[in-house]
């Protein structure tokens, strides 16, 4: 009988050994998944940044869809897509931050922490190129770079990240609904990242309900920081132009914010190391930008006083100095009527002025003008949007 017995356990033990190792591919089912509305929300946005701008960056091969948008959002939270299931995209970009982040670099994986200040993601679509450096000129190229970038996610290997998640049960169905079938591809993974990111549109502040009423609803200070802004005398709209206030997505700058930068950015990237690009940086979107400090590439400074502070006296002798924060520097030409209806001639390293950093010669009224204005820029509804928010999360 004890003989029985024990071939019997030898028997189930083998049983089970073969059953575990068919369950390599078995979906991964538990607590973790997403809670999603049964009508996916409208991502499609119908407004004037997108419709039919000539500037939204949107490739005729990944049209943005509320399916896509969808699983994008799944991806951008979930931490399946670090090498260790502790971070995710969202991590680094706060929907309560306009999804940018709080510190001066993000903690990783592996808690190490990223060298620059994570940017916002807002109003992607306004762009064509991304990160600070401007190496990517597509969301969908872009949208996998921290996934696997050794200090953010660590996922090196995108052929792993297709198996992990091929084992994911709320992925199927999802990839389905987006693509038409249930194939989980790397490609189709940024694309679906793409598409979330590119719907993360900003339209509803004080600043674009005053467009049309002539600007009815500003306090009286909100008035003259907007009126400084845009006067001729002052640099900010030349480098922060546009409807998205991001110099049309493509410009960059060296700002004088060091004489010798650790740091080279644009410099650093190019394969021959051009110093004619060194301490130039992409020139990021103001909307929002009250609540993602801190700023510039480094998070040096924790304020927008710190900000105007160092335009208005802070600005270092450079080499490559941005001829529009020079003595005597012009501003960039338009074609077209002059009058600022044709496209923008973007020239980061060209113009004309001294190279000696100008000063504005700001009084301190000005300055909490200046400070006003930019807040009107802070679209609040963007933050707490339901379709924006994370998934894994009961709202």
């Amino acid at each position: 009988m004890a003989k029985k017995i024990n071939i019997l356990l030898l028997s189930a033990a083998v049983l089970l050994l073969v059953l575990n190792a068919c369950r390599k591919e078995t979906p991964v089912t538990g607590a973790s998944s997403p809670t999603l509305p049964e009508t996916p929300y409208n991502y499609v946005n119908h407004n004037f940044l997108i419709g039919n701008n000539p500037f939204f960056n949107q490739p005729e091969n990944n049209q943005l869809t509320n399916e896509g948008a969808t699983l994008g959002r799944v991806l951008f939270y979930d931490t399946k897509l670090s090498l260790n299931n502790t971070v995710a995209c969202a991590t680094c970009h706060k929907q309560q931050f306009a999804f940018a982040d709080n510190t001066k670099g993000s903690v990783g994986f592996e808690s190490k922490v990223t060298p620059r200040n994570s940017p916002a993601i807002i109003n992607a679509g306004m762009s064509n190129g991304y990160f600070w450096d401007i190496r990517t000129s597509t969301l969908e190229e872009q949208a996998l770079m921290p996934v696997k970038n050794h200090v953010e996610m660590g996922l090196e290997n995108l052929d792993n990240l297709e198996i992990k998640l091929r084992k994911v049960d709320y992925y199927a169905p999802l990839f389905e609904d987006a693509f038409g079938s249930a194939e989980i591809t790397h490609e189709r993974i940024s694309m679906a990242l793409a598409q979330f990111m590119r719907s993360m549109v900003s339209y509803r502040s004080k600043y674009d309900a005053g467009l049309a009423i002539d600007f009815a609803n500003f306090s009286a200070l909100e008035k003259m920081g907007k009126d400084l802004f845009f006067s001729w005398e002052m640099p900010c709209q030349s480098c922060h132009s546009g409807e998205n206030f991001n110099g049309w997505g493509t410009s960059a700058a060296n700002i004088g914010l060091d004489d010798n930068y650790a740091d080279n950015g644009m410099g650093d990237l190019l394969a021959n190391q051009d110093p004619a690009y060194d301490g130039m940086f992409k020139v990021p979107s103001l909307r929002n930008v009250a609540v993602t400090a801190p700023y510039m590439h480094d998070g040096r400074f924790t304020t927008l006083e710190q900000v105007i502070d160092h335009y208005d006296t802070g600005v270092k002798k450079h080499r490559n100095l941005d001829y529009r924060l020079t003595v005597d520097g012009g501003f960039f030409f338009l074609e077209g009527d002059g009058g600022g209806n044709g496209i923008p001639i973007i020239d980061p390293i060209g113009g004309s002025g001294s190279g000696e950093p100008r000063k504005l010669n700001l009084t301190e009224t000005q300055k909490r003008a200046l400070v006003a204005f930019m807040q009107t820029l802070t679209d609040y509804e963007l933050m707490r949007d339901p379709k924006f928010s994370n998934p894994f999360t009961a709202n």
